[in-house]
């Protein structure tokens, strides 16, 4: 059964090892574990609804505090705590675009607002009901979770827009296709939220980000249905999928999406080499990316992160054995990167890439290792979010924050936002850093920055440490040019620094795009961008 106040099915667990433990206390000091409420205690804190009854809606209690909250660190505190603060008067489960048209139609005679929730993964505040005066409902896709048609000829597919991503791709599986859309969020998050939030998979560099995967489908907005065909390309003005990718409920709920689909390939292979140190690592990957070399996945962990998964893993015997023969290869311990990467496709392809990776590693002062470790980062690589459960049950709080920069400014921007971290930690205490870069493209990269701190001896501290990190990091991005989120998002927790992105022309311009969809202000206010009116 999903967990009500955490990430995942509760079946699921991944608990800190011994190693991890030391690890963590050398660093950070004993872990300081925070106190659970039960369900119970939360679901004391619903208020009534103040919606009335309907069909296609539900007001019970705990339908209402599991769609309260996303998987933010801020949520994660706040269910943590049971105190979600402002839960939705009731929960929509829909099974077809024309009851999604009949919940928006209702909403309006009701005077309430509507958050579009799929799989409830955001980590940036998309789906959290605001406080006010009009009611919230929270408008779930989970029962659009189907395959709706499959055109093998162009090689396209429809799905409901609230198809997790195994349903997805057990249901194209079965007619020996791929959409290959992977992000670490796949168990839960669904194909409509991964074009509402511009999202990004870690197989990209052979399938693509979902904008190049996502090519059409069916946006109901508060006044009608807007359809967006698919053709292969088009010069006709402006691509309104543009419009409709990053959109974030703003517009109006995805119930549809068309997407580009692949053969399922006949081989698909994970290696894992060492870079002696972290300029030569960058430089490395650089330049097997500008150079084309055919790779679906490309990952660089820089040496802090480098040395926390090979800890964390726990096998102690088989890390001191890989540290000894990489010494032996002229890779120092302390400052050694490892580079994940994947080779995918017929088998020829497959050795022609490997081999083009080879010569690039070698020529770079690196040891390719094999297959071992890529197996390992395979089968665990959808468990990641599952190491916050064992990181909190130890007394410790874990969160991630990404951005993309130009090559020219990738190591600069990590050193920033590492220290900008590690400054905001607060409290006397210490932040563990680490990062990699998981989506490389020929311009620049994407940077994925994870840091681990010691709970406070309470929750508002600790969540307070939280913000004053991350804002000191969002402050850092801004100022060494990223943008505020390669892949999460923007939400209401990202908004603040999207202005510094888009420049006051854009911003007027996406406020002028929000009030012609959705002039009410009724769908997601404060996504995005802030209300610009106060509609009661």
């Amino acid at each position: 059964m999903r967990r009500w106040n955490g990430w995942g099915d509760s079946a699921n667990d991944y608990p800190l090892k011994a190693a991890g433990r030391r690890f963590l206390t050398q660093r950070l000091g004993p872990g300081r574990p925070l106190p659970d409420a039960t369900l119970e205690s939360a679901l004391a804190r619903v208020p009534p609804s103040r919606l009335p009854e309907h069909a296609l809606i539900s007001r019970d209690p705990e339908q209402r505090l599991r769609h309260a909250r996303g998987q933010s660190l801020g949520d994660w505190l706040a269910l943590r705590a049971g105190e979600p603060e402002v839960f939705p008067d009731a929960v929509a489960l829909p099974e077809n675009s024309e009851q999604v048209r009949q919940l928006l139609d209702w909403a309006r005679q009701q005077n309430c607002l509507v958050i579009p929730y799929g799989g409830g993964t955001s980590v940036a505040g998309h789906i959290n009901p605001p406080a006010g005066e009009r009611p919230v409902l929270t408008l779930s896709l989970a029962r659009m979770d189907r395959l709706l048609n499959l055109n093998q000829e162009s090689q396209l597919a429809t799905f409901g827009a609230g198809t997790p991503g195994p349903a997805l791709e057990r249901q194209l599986g079965e007619h020996g296709y791929r959409l290959g859309h992977y992000p670490q969020s796949w168990e839960l998050s669904t194909v409509g939220g991964w074009v509402a939030s511009r999202s990004s998979g870690q197989q990209s560099m052979r399938y693509g980000r979902i904008e190049q995967l996502f090519a059409g489908g069916l946006l109901e907005t508060p006044d009608g249905p807007l359809r967006l065909p698919t053709v292969p390309a088009s010069s006709a003005g402006p691509d309104l999928r543009e419009m409709v990718m990053g959109s974030e409920g703003r517009l109006g709920v995805i119930t549809e999406v068309d997407v580009r689909i692949s053969r399922l390939p006949a081989v698909e292979q994970f290696h894992v080499a060492f870079a002696p140190h972290w300029p030569a690592a960058v430089a490395l990957v650089r330049r097997m990316v500008q150079e084309r070399v055919p790779v679906s996945m490309l990952r660089l962990s820089n040496p802090q992160e480098t040395v926390t998964q090979l800890t964390l893993a726990g096998h102690g015997l088989a890390v001191g054995a890989l540290n000894r023969y990489l010494a032996l290869r002229g890779n120092r311990p302390d400052e050694k990167c490892m580079i994940t990467f994947g080779v995918t496709g017929e088998a020829q392809d497959c050795r022609h890439a490997l081999a083009r990776a080879r010569r690039h590693i070698r020529a770079a002062g690196g040891v390719l290792t094999g297959q071992t470790l890529g197996r390992k980062w395979e089968q665990a690589r959808f468990r990641s979010p599952y190491l916050r459960h064992g990181l909190w049950s130890e007394g410790y709080a874990v969160d991630t924050l990404e951005t993309c920069v130009d090559w020219s400014r990738v190591e600069d921007t990590v050193a920033a936002i590492e220290a900008a971290i590690r400054e905001h930690a607060g409290d006397g205490e210490q932040a563990h850093v680490f990062t990699h870069l998981s989506h490389l493209y020929a311009q620049g990269s994407s940077i994925y920055t994870t840091y681990v701190f010691r709970c406070s001896p309470d929750y508002a501290t600790t969540r307070a440490r939280w913000w004053a990190m991350k804002s000191a990091a969002s402050d850092a991005i801004v100022a060494h040019g990223g943008t505020i989120s390669h892949q999460h998002g923007v939400g209401r927790d990202h908004a603040p620094w999207l202005g510094a992105e888009k420049g006051p022309r854009g911003m007027a311009a996406l406020g002028a795009l929000l009030a012609h969809f959705d002039p009410e202000q009724r769908l997601n206010p404060g996504c995005l961008i802030a209300d610009t009116t106060d509609k009661e």
